[in-house]
């Protein structure tokens, strides 16, 4: 007989805070666990399209693609990928300025990232942006193809390596024009999983993440595994920055962090507005 009552097909990306985090509970770490994990590991761009097609019961997501899915998902308490200090760059060869790209190229790491949320937020809406994979972007504005990219993840650790430069940070902007924590992603449950359901999962990610905080080198080969071409230095730098507090639970500031990014979409008409309910 199956120990498992359920299965919930799972996405999270390769990147070492989303396998960090999600090691115990994928692992069978966490005692009491009666759900059966079908994953999908794919970046997190993948994962937003995956999104628009509902196609699975539990998954990270960007929070800029969220706003597109209030009515069929909800946003889990933990998991997230929140906090200060930890957004995305936007950067250039030297010799540029935000004026002198106003209305060139700029790569983004997918329409639907908050990346791109927060760049249309700051300019006011560019529409000359190039979709690519994040971990091109960086080669993409070296090489010239071109003229500005948004980086995020662990290239925010490695672009002074091609000699470009940050014009700016736009989770400093985000801080300052807020004095919220900026919201990067968050991992939302199919409505129709039931509350019931979706409170058990929720509780399931948040021991997982204080079983990986607690014992960070349970987790170390699952890790490497999925970022082979990543040193063990930016490995560690990327969950220092990425998992925290927030990770674990968002709590009030989290949650109003939340509320705000989408308050400023909703007004600059870059997400529908919605009457759902955010949050379990």
């Amino acid at each position: 007989m199956s120990l498992f009552e359920q299965n919930i097909s799972l996405g999270i990306s390769p990147c070492p805070n989303d396998t960090f985090i999600f090691h115990a509970l994928l692992h069978g770490l966490i005692d009491g666990n009666r759900f059966r994990f079908l994953l999908r590991m794919e970046d997190v761009d993948t994962l937003n399209r995956m999104g628009m097609d509902a196609a699975l019961d539990l998954t990270k997501i960007s929070f800029h693609m969220f706003g597109y899915l209030r009515n069929e998902y909800v946003l889990l308490n933990s998991g997230a990928a929140l906090g200060r200090g930890c957004g995305p760059l936007l950067i250039a060869y030297p010799g540029l300025s935000l004026e002198k790209i106003k209305d060139k190229t700029i790569a983004v790491p997918g329409r639907f990232t908050t990346a791109n949320l927060l760049l249309q937020l700051m300019t006011g809406g560019h529409d000359n942006i190039r979709e690519m994979r994040f971990d091109r972007i960086v080669e993409a504005v070296a090489t010239r193809e071109v003229a500005a990219g948004l980086i995020i993840h662990e290239t925010r650790f490695t672009y002074q390596l091609r000699r470009l430069v940050a014009l700016v940070d736009l989770g400093g902007w985000w801080e300052d024009r807020t004095s919220r924590p900026i919201p990067l992603g968050g991992i939302i449950a199919r409505r129709s999983l039931g509350e019931a359901t979706i409170r058990s999962l929720d509780e399931m990610i948040k021991r997982s993440v204080i079983h990986a905080r607690r014992d960070p080198e349970a987790s170390r080969n699952f890790v490497r595994g999925h970022a082979q071409e990543l040193s063990d230095e930016v490995i560690r730098k990327h969950i220092d920055l990425y998992v925290n507090d927030f990770s674990v639970d968002l709590g009030g500031e989290g949650r109003k962090a939340v509320k705000t990014l989408f308050d400023q979409a909703e007004q600059s008409r870059i997400i529908p507005e919605s009457s759902r309910t955010l949050m379990i």
